[in-house]
């Protein structure tokens, strides 16, 4: 029998009893019942198909009769009924919420649910899911993604990436444009973790400058040039892993196994790998304690790197000239983890986050326009941070819809309710919500 593991503590277990009837319970030697003495348990597992469930709520009026029989005035008296999740709309919290984790954390394309879902007799378009999901995260999920945002920006220490996204329906751009996600997170130290995605038509620096303004600290980042142009007060961490990796190239297309071993880029990577070696080591000393490590086992190896570096004479067009010139042109930066024992030596914590998007751009390609583009962001920005934070997306998302209708969602303090850190129990994974 398949080994099903550690399950959830409240999972569902449906009971089948086989049990014998009391005819044949009777012993056929002496005729007397036969008395249990065990039963022998054998586990399956059940999976059961999306349901499509039409919730009728009945609010009943009511009204006293004695007082209508002496015609005295008689009050009617309503029960209250629910508020809507979408105004005037037939979603409920949970078909939203299992729409958008079914796109944005199975990474299935709205066409393909559509499919999927008017095979089992479920008569939902893909523009009645879209718009579902535009519509809630205009009234009620714009709003915590714009908190979160304030609270990221308060960090002291950020991470920043990017990928592409082509966005069909743009004004005044071709369908083949490259649009961008950009990505924003809190260093691995955050006691609450965020993640932000952010979709914008371009790649220039203007965009990042905007996304982090007010903000003062340490930015982890790629060598992309337009993060060195930002305010003052955010000083940038290079990424070393994005350097080894230029090595690791010029390594690649060296077909000879003896001519590689002995290559100037793998002696370029060894002086990385010992770096990242510290790393490991001294993780998990206190940022103070690490700092000092760094200063005394790590600066005098990157002291070496640089020196080797700069006597290559690597021809500039060559892969390993691109990576000598990295090193050289991005050390101000290549060196700034030194500074503080809370950096890291890599963005790397970035490129994970950004990760989930890439997948699920594989799947659904592109977006129609720049409202979905931004829809998705932001949706994207609530999963992944609930998924941060240990929480389950489909049930965080179904608990912020239940909440946010009776809240005012241009008041700070009613938005900060429905943030992941202040989620319910049972929004956290492994849990049955009630």
């Amino acid at each position: 029998m398949t080994d099903l593991g550690n399950l959830p503590e409240n999972i569902e277990i449906e009971i089948i009893d086989k049990e014998l009837t009391e005819s044949k319970r009777i012993c056929n030697q002496c005729g007397r019942e036969m008395a249990e003495i065990g039963v022998d348990i054998d586990r399956k597992v059940k999976l059961v198909p999306a349901k499509f469930i039409i919730v009728e709520t009945r609010t009943h009026s009511y009204k006293c009769v004695e007082c209508d029989k002496t015609n005295a005035k008689s009050r009617i008296v309503r029960a209250e009924a629910d508020k809507p999740v979408i105004p005037n709309g037939n979603a409920t919290a949970e078909a939203i919420a299992y729409i958008a984790t079914e796109k944005y954390v199975m990474h299935s394309p709205l066409y393909r649910l559509e499919q999927q879902l008017n095979a089992s007799g479920i008569p939902l378009s893909r523009q009645t899911m879209s718009n579902w999901l535009l519509k809630s995260t205009e009234l009620y999920f714009e709003q915590i993604w714009k908190r979160m945002r304030e609270k990221l920006l308060k960090e002291e220490i950020l991470d920043a990436d990017k990928t592409t996204l082509e966005v069909l329906r743009e004004p005044g751009r071709k369908a083949q444009s490259k649009s961008y996600m950009w990505l924003y997170r809190t260093g691995k130290g955050a006691k609450q973790q965020l993640i932000l995605y952010d979709y914008q038509e371009t790649r220039e620096a203007k965009h990042p400058k905007a996304f982090l303004e007010g903000f003062k600290g340490y930015l982890h980042t790629d060598g992309y040039s337009g993060y060195h142009n930002l305010s003052p007060d955010i000083r940038v961490v290079g990424c070393l892993a994005h350097a080894r990796r230029n090595f690791t190239d010029a390594v690649d297309v060296i077909r000879n196994e003896e001519k590689r071993s002995a290559s100037p880029a793998m002696i370029g990577i060894a002086y990385f790998d010992k770096l990242f070696e510290i790393e490991r080591n001294i993780a998990p000393l206190p940022p103070d304690e690490r700092k000092q490590k760094r200063l005394e086992l790590s600066e005098p190896v990157l002291n070496e790197l640089r020196n080797w570096v700069s006597k290559l004479n690597a021809p500039p067009k060559s892969l390993l000239g691109k990576a000598a010139n990295y090193v050289i042109s991005q050390w101000s930066w290549l060196t700034t983890w030194l500074e503080d024992g809370r950096l890291e030596i890599s963005n790397n914590l970035a490129e994970r986050s950004i990760k989930p998007f890439v997948m699920g751009r594989k799947n659904f390609l592109f977006a129609n326009t720049p409202s979905g583009a931004r829809s998705s962001a932001i949706l994207f920005s609530l999963i992944q941070t609930a998924k941060e934070n240990g929480l389950d997306p489909y049930r965080y998302l179904t608990w912020v819809l239940k909440k946010a209708p009776y809240l005012n969602m241009s008041t700070p303090s009613d938005v900060d309710t429905l943030l992941p850190a202040n989620a319910s129990a049972d929004c956290r994974s492994g849990n049955v919500p009630a």
